[in-house]
């Protein structure tokens, strides 16, 4: 059982950056792809952006590409996601999600095993 928390969401004004952090509980988070999702009201949990377990692989969704950065430290059982520039488009609860398994970075959000509560990010106009 892994258990995962988010934190470092708030309420920003539109080109400003932030950067969520997300603390596991896992014995060994080297085990784990590490994903974040985002979810607004009314719309489907979207892909943001996934990274394998050593952090020598990264994938973004189309909608962040060139501004959100994933990151990750083994060491101490953090993943991050630094978001610059942000639009009021990606006001959202933003969610860390681990996969057990070093084989596949998965940017489906069912085939994550864990997930944490979530954090609001709200980006004013």
């Amino acid at each position: 059982q892994v258990r995962l928390v988010e934190s470092g969401g708030g309420l920003v004004q539109t080109g400003d950056s932030l950067r969520l952090s997300c603390a596991a509980s896992a014995r060994t988070l080297s085990n784990y792809a590490m994903g974040w999702f985002r979810q607004a009201p009314g719309k489907e949990r979207e892909f943001v952006a996934a990274i394998g377990w050593s952090g020598g692989r990264t994938y973004y969704g189309d909608s962040v590409k060139g501004r959100f950065t994933i990151g990750r430290d083994n060491a101490k059982n953090t993943v991050w996601l630094q978001m610059n520039s942000l639009k009021p488009e990606d006001t959202a609860v933003y969610y860390c999600a681990a996969d057990w398994g070093i084989t596949s970075i998965p940017r489906i959000a069912r085939d994550y095993d864990y997930w944490g509560q979530g954090t609001q990010v709200t980006v004013s106009s």
